[in-house]
């Protein structure tokens, strides 16, 4: 993924320590560390933390656009929301639970958790699919309604 400088660029640039962030995310320093270095893929409720804290979209966030943030941007992930949003996405692009689940590497009965807004999606699918379909993780996760699909940098 590519988000892991920008977590360590932006921490710096407004003069935050690791520990400082550990503490805004409520977790070890070791752990944040872990998720700069991308050897742990930070959770999609702290990206979440850290992009309302930096007033950054997830977008901006994975390097998807150089727009920093989108006008009405909502604080909150609704996982309902998320899950319709996806649910709609995969059904747009034509492709069922078990093929949208074969991209990602793994069972329908997680993109069916996804979708029916039990689970949040993981960091890392939402990064797969934006990245190859170049949909806004931002709208797929009901914190903005546009941009809908991004236009390449």
């Amino acid at each position: 993924m590519d988000y892991g400088k920008n977590l360590i660029n932006i921490r710096e640039r407004i003069g935050l320590s690791q520990i400082q962030v550990a503490k805004i995310l409520n977790i070890s320093n070791s752990l944040y560390a872990r998720y700069e270095k991308e050897l742990q893929i930070i959770p999609i409720k702290h990206l979440n933390t850290l992009c309302n804290y930096y007033n950054l979209s997830f977008d901006k966030m994975f390097n998807f656009t150089n727009i920093n943030n989108y006008k009405n941007i909502k604080k909150d992930i609704n996982k309902i929301i998320a899950g319709e949003r996806l649910k709609n996405f995969r059904k747009e692009n034509k492709l069922t639970q078990v093929n949208l689940a074969e991209l990602l590497n793994t069972t329908h009965s997680v993109i069916a958790a996804y979708e029916s807004g039990k689970t949040l999606i993981t960091t890392s699918f939402l990064y797969a699919i934006c990245k190859k379909y170049n949909i806004s993780a931002d709208y797929l996760l009901g914190r903005t309604n546009t941009p809908k699909y991004l236009k390449t940098k």
